[in-house]
């Protein structure tokens, strides 16, 4: 999924900082390896980097906090790096990522007393709120065409919700498209740990293998292609 340039794109990542005990930071350098190291963000905090807005001026990444909990951010990747935080609460709020229009926000976070993805406009995320799981979910992920919205559900299966264009948030009633049984949280990472293929069609998934009572199968990776069309089977257009 590597994009072919002339001049590779800058990579954001992560490096566990020996100045606090468990505080990590976020640098970034090239993707090729070359060139410095640069220091991006600056706190005695927790910091997981997320996603790269579509515009790729902008970092979203989760902070913990002594006070607020999980906390939704953003770094600017031009000029002195601002850090400013988007939803901030004494609830989780963690995962963003916005969508490829840069229009909406989508996160999750617990303040119903469980984890639910929810959407906000973006960057005015303080303008409309709304949920969009109905029976908890986790890392939120859009499609490249921005219409469809994926997550999570509690037992690990993945969701989608279809996305309209309009002018106000409107989405679908959520469906499964992927059964339970796939390692969302290894090692209670609450991270997303999948991915969608550019063009859309492909899942990239790790499939779990310590069932009880089942023998461990090999490790392997599974990749989940003409999902659509199943779609289609399991919630037929009238």
């Amino acid at each position: 999924m590597a994009n072919r340039t002339t001049t590779p794109p800058k990579q954001i990542k992560a490096f566990v900082m020996p100045l606090l005990p468990q505080a990590r930071n976020i640098f970034w350098q090239a993707a090729d390896g070359t060139g410095a190291v640069e220091r991006l963000t600056r706190s005695d905090n927790l910091q997981n980097a997320e996603a790269v807005s579509p515009d790729g001026t902008r970092l979203i990444f989760t902070e913990t906090a002594p006070k607020t909990n999980d906390d939704v951010m953003q770094v600017e990747l031009t000029g002195t790096h601002r850090v400013t935080s988007l939803v901030q609460s004494p609830f989780v709020e963690r995962n963003g990522i916005i969508s490829p229009d840069g229009r909406w926000l989508a996160y999750e976070a617990n303040d119903s007393g469980q984890l639910e993805i929810y959407v906000r406009p973006y960057p005015d995320v303080n303008t409309g709120h709304w949920q969009v799981s109905t029976g908890g979910g986790t890392r939120p992920l859009w499609s490249p065409n921005g219409q469809e919205l994926f997550f999570v559900s509690p037992a690990g299966a993945l969701m989608r919700v279809g996305v309209e264009r309009a002018a106000s948030w409107s989405a679908t009633t959520p469906t499964m498209i992927i059964q339970e049984g796939y390692v969302t949280t290894p090692g209670g990472n609450p991270g997303r740990n999948y991915d969608i293929s550019p063009d859309g069609q492909r899942f990239l998934m790790i499939e779990q293998n310590d069932v009880p009572g089942q023998a461990a199968a090999p490790a392997s990776i599974i990749v989940v292609q003409n999902w659509g069309e199943e779609l289609k089977r399991l919630v037929p257009t009238k």
